[in-house]
This record gives structure tokens, sequence and C-alpha cells, in this order.
């Protein structure tokens, strides 16, 4: 009977103490008639250009089925503090077919950002960012991967190849675990969030950025979804 009576009040004080932990989940959306992007140039490099059988569009919009989005990224602002350290494992970036990919990440600070030669030709990676500093690696067809790592946090800074113009992608530095970006199904999860309440955001890098403000109870939260649309006028 003790030992009943011990487990309750250790379960009792557990709940009290916020051990419930939750994933947030949802998905981004495309709201109307999605605009006509016109194709890559890539003629000024034959080598990118032979590298691709159908057009290549920018990623400035990407939709997959029932108009989901890829390439928002979703973070919880003001979070709770997590123990969870940055991980030692990089984020990656390759460069394949003369393209970024992905086009955004979240990297952590103090976590290796490495970026990735797979199309066996001369890259850069010049990045720009503010509060930490700019870098530009040269990325000759010898070199297959390079890191880099951040000592501040940062919100989304590009990244530009100056060999081929048209490539693009965006990083932002975080000091918590709690982001993930949209692939292209527009799915997100948000884990091992504490019970509370919290503002939800959803970055786009034309579309300009969402809120909303979001549940965990019990460790279980409803399922959020951010539509976006072109701005009238």
């Amino acid at each position: 009977m003790k030992i009943r009576t011990l487990a309750v009040t250790l379960a009792g004080l557990a709940i009290a103490g916020g051990a419930f932990a939750g994933t947030l989940s949802g998905t981004a959306v495309f709201e109307g008639k999605a605009p006509s992007l016109k194709p890559i140039q890539m003629g000024a490099d034959p080598t990118c250009a032979k590298m691709h059988s159908t057009p290549v569009t920018p990623e400035l919009l990407v939709l997959g089925d029932g108009q989901t989005m890829a390439n928002v990224f979703v973070q919880v602002k003001s979070p709770p503090e997590s123990k969870a350290a940055a991980s030692s494992s990089p984020v990656v970036i390759d460069q394949k077919g003369c393209m970024y990919a992905p086009h955004v990440v979240g990297v952590r600070v103090g976590q290796p950002l490495q970026f990735r030669n797979s199309d066996g030709i001369l890259h850069n990676v010049h990045g720009l960012p503010k509060a930490n500093r700019e870098f530009n690696l040269g990325m000759p067809a010898t070199l297959v991967e390079k890191d880099t790592t951040f000592n501040k946090p940062e919100p989304f800074f590009p990244v530009k190849c100056d060999v081929h113009p048209w490539m693009q992608a965006y990083v932002a530095v975080m000091t918590h675990p709690y982001f993930d970006v949209t692939a292209k199904d527009g799915k997100f999860q948000i884990a091992d969030l504490p019970d509370g309440t919290y503002t939800l955001e959803a970055w786009h890098e034309k579309l300009g950025t969402q809120s909303q403000q979001v549940t965990v109870s019990g460790g279980k939260a409803a399922p959020v979804t951010f539509t976006f649309a072109v701005p009238k006028g």
C-alpha cells in the first residue's frame, strides 16, 4: 500500500513539474492560383544545363499535392529552456545539379553546417550573415565537403554561389531545437515540447511570416495549418 501511495505521489509531482512533453505538428499550404515561375537559364554553364533533362524552376515556391508548401521554416518563439545540446552531426547543404539542396535549413549555434559538392565542378559558397562572420568558401571539383560553424544566433541569411548566380539557399542559426522546415508535403514536426502555451511562427522567403498560438497539454497538441497566399494588390 505504501509503495502504491508513493508511486501516485511521484506521478503527481512529475505532472506538476511539467514532465509531459508533446509534439507539435502541422502543414503549410498555399491558397489561390500559383504564379508561373520562369525556368532557370543555366546556359552560362553548359555543364550545369546538361545535368537536367527537364527545365528547372526557382525554389521561390515549391508546391506538392493539394498545394502543400516546401521550404517553410517553423519555429517556437520564446521557447522554454532546452537541455538538449547542439548535435555534433552536421546539417548538410548539397550542391547538386547546380542547385542547393535543401533550399532552407536551420542549424544550432555551434553545430557544423556542411556544404557538399556532389557536382564535381567548381562552386563557391558565399554566406552573408550579419551577426556572424561572412564567409566565402571556394569549392573546386576536388573538394567534396567543407564545414563551418556559427557562434551567434541569427535569423535567416542567404547563401549564394558567385559562379552560378541562380543558386541560393537560406540558413537560420538557432539557440534551441524547437524548429523544423517543411518538405514538399508541407508537413512539420517539433518534438519534446513541454506542456504550455506558445507562439508558433512560420516563415517563407517571399510570402512573409505568420504566427499562431498553440497549446500543448498532457503531451498533446492539435495540428496546426499555416495558409500562405500572394498578397493582393
